[in-house]
């Protein structure tokens, strides 16, 4: 390994051992900022390679991954690369310099990649003959002391260069890449748990309000089971009408849950358990200063609702006011939150259920 000068060069400019290492510690910052404000890690590993090739005079570099159903090692971002290139080149493990590096874990430093059999640029970016020599490193990025990757870099050939102290400052960089690749793989390994338990549990629904569970086999009931099954694939309003303990409830979860809408959301009011004053805020939302205590804006359950079912319970306690507004909603499938002017377009099955008389309430007004 050949001592450094005291001064690196980059063109024609000269940066003294303090500037250099002042350079480093900038890139360290930048990197790490733009780890943790993004969740686009393709996107942030390919501008911090265009820091290093703004700051440390990086030509080319790549980050590559192994894929975990090939085993292949890929491209996942490059500078310097022709992008569409760059997303076809594969590396088996053991293959080449950026192979040998993922499988064993250990960096490699070509101080002359013309001299190196091992280097197969299979981008054919670095034509030969070469115009000027350059220096290829490469380390991996381990990820629980377990290679996925690698993250390789051209430099322009210094026959003084400090290959260790390079090397160093690369595998730091990597191992920030792989402290935000082991937290991405932690978001979409929770976010697919949480994904089947969704489905988990939307199946224990279906099959919790699936027919066979209610009970009953008289004339009248087989007559509801049919008109259920009648009415379950469509999208019209429901009214379920009956006695307080009748099970109106249960049908209005299983017209939903043997429907089109079954994976979208099931969402109860119970109109008699409001007050007046809070029904229309619940059923459409509001915006912030709408009135005393409304801190932000909050969705309605119409919104919450969205592309599934809203069931409203005990329908015949509506207000008349709220009644016209829901019946825009009906009509137009549209509405305002209070206090606001936008007008929002939802779809939305709505079931209702009441145990009066709706009749009779129609007729005293």
């Amino acid at each position: 390994m050949r001592k450094t000068r005291n001064v690196e060069r980059r063109g024609t400019k000269q940066r003294t051992p303090h500037e250099a290492e002042a350079r480093k510690l900038v890139t360290f910052l930048e990197t790490g900022e733009l780890l943790a404000g993004t969740l686009e890690l393709k996107e942030a590993m390919a501008r911090i390679l265009a820091i290093l090739g703004r700051h440390h005079g990086m030509m080319r570099g790549s980050v590559m991954l192994i894929d975990q159903d090939t085993s292949d090692l890929r491209i996942v971002a490059s500078y310097g690369l022709d992008e569409n290139r760059a997303r076809r080149i594969r590396y088996q493990l053991g293959e080449g310099i950026s192979g040998s590096v993922a499988q064993t874990g250990k960096p490699v430093v070509v101080p002359q990649i013309s001299q190196e059999p091992m280097f197969l640029d299979r981008m054919n970016a670095r034509k030969k003959p070469l115009k000027k020599e350059l220096t290829f490193l490469c380390v991996p990025v381990t990820v629980n002391r377990k290679p996925v990757g690698v993250l390789g870099v051209d430099l322009d050939y210094k026959a003084d260069r400090d290959y260790e102290r390079a090397t160093k400052f690369l595998s730091i960089i990597a191992t920030m890449i792989a402290q935000a690749i082991k937290v991405d793989h932690l978001i979409e390994s929770d976010k697919q748990r949480l994904l089947d338990e969704n489905i988990h549990l939307k199946q224990e629904l279906r099959e919790r309000y699936d027919f066979s569970h209610i009970i009953g086999n008289s004339g009248p009931l087989r007559q509801v089971y049919e008109q259920v099954t009648q009415v379950a694939r469509t999208n019209t309003t429901v009214l379920l009408r009956g006695e307080s303990g009748a099970g109106k409830e249960l049908i209005a979860h299983a017209i939903h849950y043997n429907s089109l809408r079954a994976n979208k959301p099931f969402i109860k009011v119970s109109c008699a358990a409001l007050p007046e004053t809070l029904i229309e805020s619940e059923l459409f939302g509001y915006e912030k200063g709408a009135f005393t205590g409304a801190q932000g804006r909050k969705k309605g359950r119409f919104e919450l609702a969205a592309g599934g079912t809203l069931f409203l319970d005990e329908i015949g306690d509506l207000n008349i006011s709220t009644q016209i507004k829901l019946l825009r909603v009906l009509q137009e499938r549209e509405f305002e939150r209070l206090g606001g002017i936008e007008t929002i377009k939802v779809n939305v099955r709505l079931i209702a259920a009441t145990n009066k008389n709706m009749e009779e309430a129609i007729a005293n007004g």
